[in-house]
């Protein structure tokens, strides 16, 4: 599930934010969401990734 969740992230952001690969999978792997996503008592594995992703644009924009 999390791989699933990751490669729709990384896709979410080259689709949305036009970002290229190696940024988008950078962007996702460095992410305090991904380190959430790979702890199984954040519950993140089991949410949509259009959730996620919603909460990966929040990191984002407070970066």
């Amino acid at each position: 599930m999390v791989e699933g969740i990751t490669s729709d992230l990384i896709q979410l952001l080259m689709d949305r934010n036009q970002y290229s690969l190696p940024k988008a999978v950078e962007t996702v792997y460095g992410s305090n969401i991904y380190s959430a996503l790979l702890r199984p008592t954040s519950g993140l594995y089991a949410q949509s990734s259009g959730y996620v992703f919603s909460l990966l644009e929040n990191e984002l924009k407070n970066i």
